[in-house]
């Protein structure tokens, strides 16, 4: 839900972790950002403000890769994205020579991501947090509000892509400015062919390019995805209904589409919610979301239903200081395994197939990844080839992980099941579990057998019209996953 990506989009700096939250200027445009102005003095809508985009690049000074020097790295990672700089950083502070492959390596990351502190905290990167709000609130509908307190944060990416690469280049690592066209594969090693006629040689090859991978093949003929997707802004606004020291996790009212009658229907099919991070009562970020479909609802109506939700909450936009798009495969099948490439992040299948999270959990799984490929690559016994990517992507994609993640794709199925009034009925119930279980299933870290008693606790706080939604709707992918996970124990 919260990696902000268009594919390779979340989805979603290098500053003291005693650092202040970040300070936003409301007199005059954040600067190196996409501003977006109005065409005339009465826009009807942010939708009639137009772009002027400013890039922005980190003055970082990094070790280039000498396309004259033909020597082999241990590992080429194609993509400086926030998965491929992690696993960078952390492959060599073991020791092992690696090179990025990356037509922008030093451009800042263009889409926002949120995430929840204490998964920044259990990995020392809360500094690269440049807000932080203490709550979390859930619009259940106009009579249910949910107030979780489970700190919510907007992740710096400046700061947190400044002290990726710094790490990177302490740590020796190359970076090659070029885009990877194609990878060939030998018995033992790999080459990495470049958009500027350039080859790279490495004992092995990380896909760190996100979704739209071209070089990643996946386990049988269908894909089968959810989808999520929505449309985001910054914005500077006239004001705003939201507490400041509550991030709007998710709104599901749609007392908005009362002006609007043409739109109801649809999402009454096929909801979408606000997601809202308000810095101040100036600022702040909107994004109108679509949990999860099949096929992806289209973008064009995400924007109607947003700019309806706007009118009707009186936030009159000013200013867009950055605006973006997303769409994020959900659930399907995991990568084929083993094969002689190894992927990391969105071409690994790290997405949470039942919320769009991705990016805190890839992160955190970066040490994992790199641990195997330094038992294999800095061995004695040196372990190449096949083998070599088997033990890696073992490590990445344990048993425990796959079948936790069966069950995480099982609840997407039932989330696609679901129409507004049975997600309403579902999330009153899942926000009204122990916290150990509804904060552990949004960060994937439950245990299989945890997961199956969510499921009992979750069945039992529901209403008697949501279990009815349980028995009736989600029979075929509950024998799926059955199905899956005993073959996976066989």
């Amino acid at each position: 839900m919260r990696a902000l990506q268009m594919p390779p989009l979340i989805t979603r700096k290098l500053l003291p972790s005693s650092s202040p939250p970040l300070s936003l200027p409301r007199s005059r445009p954040l600067p190196n950002k996409t501003i977006i102005r109005a065409r005339s003095s009465k826009p009807q809508s942010f939708l009639d403000l137009s772009h002027e985009a400013k890039p922005e690049c980190l003055a970082i000074d990094l070790q280039w890769h000498e396309p004259s020097n033909s020597s082999s790295y241990d590992a080429v990672i194609v993509g400086s994205g926030p998965a491929g700089l992690r696993l960078a950083e952390r492959a060599s502070a073991h020791g092992i020579r690696v090179c990025c492959i990356d037509p922008s390596p030093l451009s800042a990351w263009p889409n926002n991501y949120g995430v929840w502190v204490d998964e920044f905290e259990a990995m020392g990167l809360e500094g690269c947090l440049d807000k932080v709000w203490p709550m979390t609130t859930v619009f259940i509908d106009d009579r249910n509000t949910k107030h979780l307190g489970r700190p919510y944060g907007r992740v710096c990416r400046k700061r947190l892509k400044t002290q990726l690469l710094q790490g990177c280049a302490s740590n020796g690592v190359k970076f090659h400015k070029a885009k990877a066209w194609k990878v060939e594969h030998k018995e033992f090693s790999s080459a990495v062919t470049c958009s500027d006629g350039s080859e790279l040689k490495a004992s092995m090859v990380v896909d760190a390019t996100g979704f739209t991978s071209p070089f990643i093949e996946f386990e049988g003929p269908v894909r089968n995805h959810g989808y999520q997707i929505a449309h985001g802004i910054l914005a500077e606004v006239e004001g705003h209904p939201f507490d400041t020291d509550k991030m709007v996790l998710m709104d599901w009212r749609d007392s908005h589409l009362g002006n609007e009658p043409w739109l109801r229907p649809r999402n009454d099919k096929l909801p979408t919610f606000l997601y809202a991070m308000p810095f101040d009562s100036k600022l702040i970020f909107l994004e109108e979301t679509s949990l999860v479909s099949r096929p992806a609802l289209p973008y064009v109506e995400v924007k109607r239903r947003m700019v309806a939700r706007l009118r009707h909450l009186g936030i009159k936009v000013e200013r867009v200081i950055e605006g973006e798009r997303c769409l994020i495969p959900m659930g399907g099948p995991l990568p084929a395994i083993p094969r002689n490439l190894m992927g990391f992040g969105g071409s690994a299948g790290l997405v949470h197939p039942s919320t769009g999270y991705m990016v805190a959990r890839t992160l955190a799984l970066a040490p994992v990844v790199a641990d195997a490929m330094a038992e294999c690559l800095g061995s004695t016994r040196m372990i190449r080839g096949r083998q070599l990517y088997r033990r890696v992507w073992a490590a990445l994609w344990t048993g425990e992980r796959r079948r936790a993640r069966e069950f995480y794709c099982f609840g997407m199925e039932t989330l696609l099941r679901l129409d507004l009034k049975g997600t309403r009925r579902f999330f009153d119930a899942f926000f009204d579990l122990d916290p150990y279980h509804w904060e552990g299933f949004l960060s994937s870290r439950l245990s299989l057998g945890e997961l199956l008693a969510l499921s009992l606790s979750l069945f039992g706080h529901a209403s008697n019209p949501s279990k009815f939604d349980i028995v009736t709707k989600c029979p075929a992918p509950l024998a799926r996953l059955v199905v899956s996970l005993a073959l996976q124990s066989m």
